[in-house]
């Protein structure tokens, strides 16, 4: 069983910067992708950015330049760091990991809210 934990989120002002961290556990779980995703009010859940294995990343068009995904294979956490934050990053993040064998899991989300 792998547990996941988001952290980071909060109020920030547009323009701000907040850093959210995802931690997991689970005795000797090895893990491919790893990612972000985030669900507006009233709107469908979308990947913001995600890493794999190998440290190549993908990001939604939107946060590209402004948002930087990051993990630490050591501790099997990852996280995103975010900038130049606008209202309408404002959303439920959440993280969800790929294990080589375990499946896909998910964290309990964090919210994110910009105020302009």
């Amino acid at each position: 069983q792998v547990q996941v934990v988001e952290s980071g989120g909060g109020l920030v002002q547009a323009g701000g910067s907040l850093r959210l961290s995802c931690a997991t556990s689970g005795s000797g779980v090895r893990f491919n992708e790893m990612g972000w995703y985030r669900q507006p009010p009233g709107k469908q859940r979308e990947l913001v950015a995600a890493i794999n294995s190998g440290g190549l990343t993908n990001y939604l068009f939107s946060v590209n330049g402004r948002f930087t995904i990051s993990r630490d294979n050591a501790k099997n956490t990852v996280y995103l760091q975010m900038n130049s934050l606008k209202p309408e990053d404002t959303a439920v993040y959440y993280c969800r990991v790929t294990t080589v064998h375990l499946g896909v899991y998910w964290g309990q989300g964090t919210q994110v809210t910009v105020s302009s």
